[in-house]
């Protein structure tokens, strides 16, 4: 079993920037993938930015140049760097890891980008 908690979500004006981070509450060695996930209001859950064990890295193509995941192996975290928010990124963000058959999620934190 692994707990992950989430933080770094507010309220942000277009154009601004955001850094969501997500910790574990042990070694995230095993974790493959892990990533980011979104949810807006009447959509479904989508991906964001997934990241292997083996250094390949996937982004939405809605968030390319944009966001940027990346890995803490001392504090058992991921962490998302989201530059340049666009209203249509307003939603809940999920991070996620899978550890063989188990998956694991965040509890949530919301993005709202707005004026």
């Amino acid at each position: 079993q692994v707990q992950l908690v989430e933080s770094g979500g507010g309220l942000v004006q277009p154009g601004g920037s955001l850094r969501l981070s997500c910790a574990a509450s042990r070694s995230i060695f095993s974790f493959n993938p892990m990533g980011w996930y979104r949810q807006a209001p009447g959509k479904e859950r989508e991906l964001v930015a997934r990241m292997h064990s083996v250094g390949s890295i996937n982004y939405a193509d809605s968030v390319k140049d944009r966001f940027t995941i990346s890995r803490d192996n001392a504090k058992n975290m991921i962490n998302l760097q989201m530059n340049s928010l666009k209203p249509e990124d307003t939603a809940v963000y999920y991070c996620h890891f899978r550890d063989g058959q188990f998956d694991y999620w965040g509890q949530g934190t919301q993005v709202t980008v707005s004026s």
